[in-house]
């Protein structure tokens, strides 16, 4: 018997869509597909056996725009949000203009990128420090999860199978203080941490402090966060240093000397079962690709703690 040549299907709704997905459990839904050639070199594509592309779902391509959240659709592409201006939180607009060039921002969505399966990308550090909560679709039913529970792991976000990530909500709290930093790690594949570092006040007072970090995993020390929380500013020099050793005592008790190579190279190289898709959780303690026990990690560790210290003393007197 011949063998099954791929196939793509182009549901026009919900309903054709899961029923597609009913009748082909192991298809694969595609958005922008950046993440699915990210890393394949030849000619000749290898693409899943089926693949349910979105493209002709026009709900997820919609942005809309209340009082309190800004709703974007999960199809929307990152070039879309860069020309909607101030609309756009800073630390989210910030993490976009520096995630590749055009062309891809172009082509690659929001979904794709928060849904990638083998680390945390970009994106994944402002939706944690902006509170973003994800709408997730089946046949039957709908539900909502906070950014900071869908994607904390390394490894494929906690997404069930024949689930679709549709709309993303952020709030829109008005933050006095937004830093974007982002850490060029080199390597292979050309893994990058992302800072985002938030900060709301009142007659200076730091009201509400986030800090976060994303890789394979997300970085992210509440306990130092609810150290600053109630400072006035500026800080002391003492309570700034203090928050950089709060920070520094959470990154030795995350780091993972007893992974082995093998475990190394499961999280460096991608099974692409799951591209760029919006389908099918972390710790806040966790920090994966690459993996704590190389001196290229303890080099990105150090480069963390660096920022931190930079950004922070900034606020101190």
């Amino acid at each position: 018997m011949a063998e099954r040549r791929n196939q793509v299907f182009y549901p026009s709704g919900f309903t054709e869509l899961f029923n597609a997905w009913n009748r082909f459990p192991d298809s694969v839904p595609a958005a922008g597909t950046t993440g699915l050639i990210r890393f394949q070199a030849d000619q000749l594509l290898d693409l899943p056996r089926s693949i349910i592309c979105l493209d002709h779902l026009d709900e997820l391509r919609k942005i809309t725009r209340t009082e309190r959240y800004l709703e974007i659709g999960a199809m929307v592409r990152l070039s879309e949000l860069e020309g909607l201006g101030k609309i756009v939180p800073e630390a989210l607009e910030k993490t976009i203009a520096h995630i590749a060039g055009p062309q891809l921002r172009n082509i690659a969505t929001m979904g794709g990128n928060i849904c990638y399966p083998h680390r945390r990308l970009d994106i994944s550090a402002p939706m944690i420090a902006l509170d973003a909560h994800y709408e997730l679709r089946k046949a039957r039913g709908v539900r909502w999860v906070s950014a900071s529970r869908f994607a904390l792991n390394p490894g494929p976000p906690a997404i069930d199978k024949q689930e679709l990530l549709t709309r993303i909500r952020i709030p829109l709290d008005q933050w006095d203080y937004s830093v974007f930093r982002k850490i060029e790690n080199s390597g292979a594949y050309g893994n990058n941490t992302v800072m985002i570092f938030i900060i709301k006040t009142q007659k200076n007072v730091l009201a509400d402090v986030r800090l976060v970090f994303s890789a394979a995993s997300i970085l992210r020390d509440r306990n130092s966060e609810s150290f600053l929380t109630g400072k006035r500013l500026p800080l002391s020099r003492r309570d700034a240093l203090e928050f950089i050793e709060h920070w520094r005592t959470f990154l030795a008790a995350v780091h993972k000397p007893e992974h082995s190579a093998a475990d190394r190279a499961a999280a460096e190289v991608p099974q692409h079962d799951a591209p760029e898709t919006l389908q099918h959780g972390m710790s806040e303690t966790s920090f994966g690709t690459p993996l704590y026990g190389t001196s290229q990690e303890l080099f990105t560790r150090d480069k963390i703690l660096n920022l931190i210290k930079k950004n922070i003393l900034l606020l101190a007197d």
